[in-house]
């Protein structure tokens, strides 16, 4: 705008000079006539004054345009570059375009054959239908499935599209071929080289066959997802070989490429769904399986618990209550005013009829018990008694047999001592009974019994016990041994010993009865071994227990183990009694020892005959004996009911049982009862509790 203004007032400048000379030329006298006349100068004057007028506009033309270049050609740049961008953006357009219509196609043939991939669950089936779909979608020449043998060394052919009669190529490749460990190590789709093996074995060689491709498909298993994801553990995987067919030269496209890479992985979820599915089966099978072992090992529980308790019922009915009522009856018997002969012979059947029920309690107790344990019984006893009665019935054992018997015991012996005594002349019988059987000949059974003192020189592994230097602990050795009679002159003694030891000569071994009795002294803290002689016949058998003595207060302990009072039944003449007990012998017995002791007894089959008896007796009962174990209502039930029905504190309730678990005491003391009587129940054992709770 300012050029335009300036460029203006000199144009009026210069055309208002001309004017004014043209005015003041007009008032001049000069000549004018010839060239050179004022005119014709004048003329002249204004024609150059034009064409410099010109030339000047012409200039400031020419400066106005050069200036107005400068500005106006960046912006033709300008424009060219946006043209040019427009026009790249177009043909990226274009590009991306096509990128989509062929995405968009290779999603559609992707959910095609997905869809037609998932329409089974079989493994076979699906990759049967890949290889189809996929030969139909990128018109494949052929199409195979490589897979791991089962000991990874190989791998095989085993799905193919177009089977081929040429025997000239393998159905099988090494796991280490450099093709498949590159398909197995890298993702995503390879070109195989023209000369690879697997290309050819895929192929078969044909000439029809083009560009091959291949790929890995891991085939997952459930315990691929266990502990990790299948990326760090160790992955089976196939492989899907493809091959395009040579006409046109034609090779791998990208998106064909991408096709199968998105192929493979649905693949490979769809047989990772088959193979679930076929481990679920398997694992249904299994547990189908399982649940009929389950069954039939409850079945077999079953069957065992009520062959236990058909056991224990045989046992307790059939043995240990006969048992337990012939105790009874012998401890009436000892009361009794008898003959020496008599009486050993009462006391010896006692000694033994305790052992019976002794054992018959572990054999009943042990069938209840998963472990094989039971509970030792610690009193206080004569030694010396327990080895005089055990000689006895060993000597009369020998006797019976023919042997003759000899019988050493060392004086310095203690004889108050605290142990189980019932199994310690158990196991005592029993070596004599070992010995007894093995040796059918004469001979002489010689019974020792020690005190080991001390413990330089001994072999602690020999005895297997452990040793102490408690003052009160006394270790006694039980040895039994058989010395035979041997005739120079009568050979054929010789002969038959021989012979008769020829059948059993393997029994030295230790059998099962042996080691039973062994885990029994074990128990009681000892140790018990056979010694062979030179024939390898068990010749002397060695037991080693340990005692306890408490010399400080031993007789206040001794005192308490059996009472020395004499049976007397002033105490109890005239006391009300009443005997609740389903055995109908026990019931028998039972009562007839209260009735020795002087009681007046009322006896009854059952808890309920028990509570009625109770609730309508004119007179009241002052005792209550109950059997725990009645059927129907036991005796914890009728003690709970009895309190109910009287006082706290009265009539006093004792139990019959013969268990000895510590619990059984506890629950007895709970329901209110005052005291517990073990069977067998004797004579001496009744008056104890008896006058202890009165």
């Amino acid at each position: 705008m300012l050029r335009a203004l300036a460029f203006g007032s000199l144009i009026a400048y210069l055309v208002l000079s001309v004017v004014a000379i043209d005015n003041d030329l007009t008032n001049c006298n000069c000549d004018d006539e010839g060239f050179w006349g004022i005119h014709s100068i004048l003329e002249c004057q204004k024609l150059m004054l034009s064409l410099t007028i010109a030339k000047f506009l012409t200039a400031l033309v020419s400066c106005a345009t050069a200036i107005t270049l400068l500005t106006l050609i960046p912006l033709l740049l300008k424009v060219k570059v946006r043209e040019l961008f427009l026009r790249q953006n177009v043909f990226e357009l274009d590009q991306e375009v096509g990128m989509m219509k062929k995405q968009k196609e290779a999603s559609w043939h992707v959910r095609m054959l997905t869809r037609e991939i998932r329409k089974s669950l079989d493994k076979h089936t699906i990759l049967y239908t890949t290889l189809v779909e996929l030969s139909k979608i990128l018109d494949l020449q052929n199409c195979a499935v490589w897979m791991p043998n089962e000991s990874r060394t190989e791998m095989n052919l085993t799905h193919e599209l177009k089977t081929s009669s040429s025997n000239n190529y393998h159905l099988s490749l090494p796991i280490n071929d450099p093709d498949v460990l590159e398909i197995r190590g890298s993702k995503g789709v390879r070109i195989l080289r023209p000369e690879s093996a697997l290309g050819a074995a895929s192929s078969r060689g044909s000439s029809e066959s083009g560009a091959v491709a291949a790929i890995r498909m891991p085939m997952l298993q459930v315990s691929n997802f266990k502990g990790g994801t299948p990326e760090l553990v160790d992955t089976c995987y196939a492989i899907l070989v493809l091959v395009l067919p040579a006409a046109n030269s034609r090779v791998w496209s990208y998106h064909e490429m991408q096709i199968v890479d998105v192929v493979a992985d649905q693949v490979a979820v769809a047989l990772s769904h088959a193979a679930v599915l076929e481990e679920s089966q398997l694992m249904s099978e299994q547990l189908g399986e399982k649940n009929l072992a389950l069954q039939q090992a409850k079945k077999n529980a079953m069957m065992a618990s009520q062959a236990r308790n058909s056991f224990q019922k045989v046992m307790s009915h059939g043995m240990r209550r006969p048992m337990h009522s012939i105790l009874g009856l012998l401890s009436m018997f000892q009361e009794e005013n008898m003959s020496f002969e008599q009486r050993i012979i009462v006391d010896t059947m006692v000694k033994i009829g305790h052992v019976l029920s002794t054992l018959i309690n572990d054999v009943m107790e042990i069938s209840t018990k998963d472990n094989g344990r039971f509970q030792l019984e610690m009193r206080p006893f004569g030694l010396h008694s327990m080895i005089k009665e055990a000689s006895c019935l060993a000597k009369c054992l020998c006797m019976y047999k023919g042997f003759s018997f000899d019988f050493n015991v060392q004086i310095s012996l203690p004889d108050q001592v605290i142990g189980d005594e019932r199994r310690a002349f158990q196991v005592i019988l029993y070596m004599v009974g070992y010995l007894l059987n093995v040796y059918n000949g004469q001979g002489t059974v010689i019974f020792r019994v020690s005190q080991e003192s001390g413990i330089d020189g001994k072999d602690d592994k020999t005895l297997g016990v452990w040793r102490s230097s408690m003052p009160d602990e006394h270790y006694i050795k039980f040895d039994i041994g058989i010395s035979e009679q041997s005739s120079q002159s009568d050979g054929s003694i010789s002969a038959v010993n021989h012979a008769s030891r020829r059948h059993i000569s393997n029994e030295v071994k230790e059998g099962l009865s042996f080691s039973i009795c062994k885990k029994l002294v074990q128990m009681m803290q000892g140790n018990i071994w056979i010694s062979p002689n030179v024939i390898g016949v068990a010749q002397s058998m060695t037991l080693v227990l340990r005692f306890h003595t408490r010399p400080s207060f031993g007789r206040a302990i001794f005192a308490q183990g059996r009472s020395t009072e004499p049976v007397s039944n002033s105490q109890f003449r005239g006391l009300r009694v009443i005997l609740a007990d389903d055995d109908g012998v026990n019931r028998m017995v039972t009562k007839k020892l209260l009735e020795k002791l002087g009681c007046q007894v009322t006896s009854v089959s059952s808890g309920f005959e028990c509570l009625i008896a109770l609730t309508t007796a004119e007179k009241s009962f002052k005792i209550v004996l109950l059997d725990l174990h009645m059927p129907e209502m036991d005796g914890f039930e009728v003690a709970l009911r009895i309190r109910k029905l009287c006082s706290q504190n009265w009539p006093s309730i004792i139990a019959l049982t013969a268990s000895a678990e510590e619990y059984v005491m506890e629950r007895c003391l709970q329901v209110g009862m005052s005291g517990v009587i073990r069977k067998p129940i004797l004579l001496q054992g009744m008056a104890d509790e008896l006058r202890r709770v009165l």
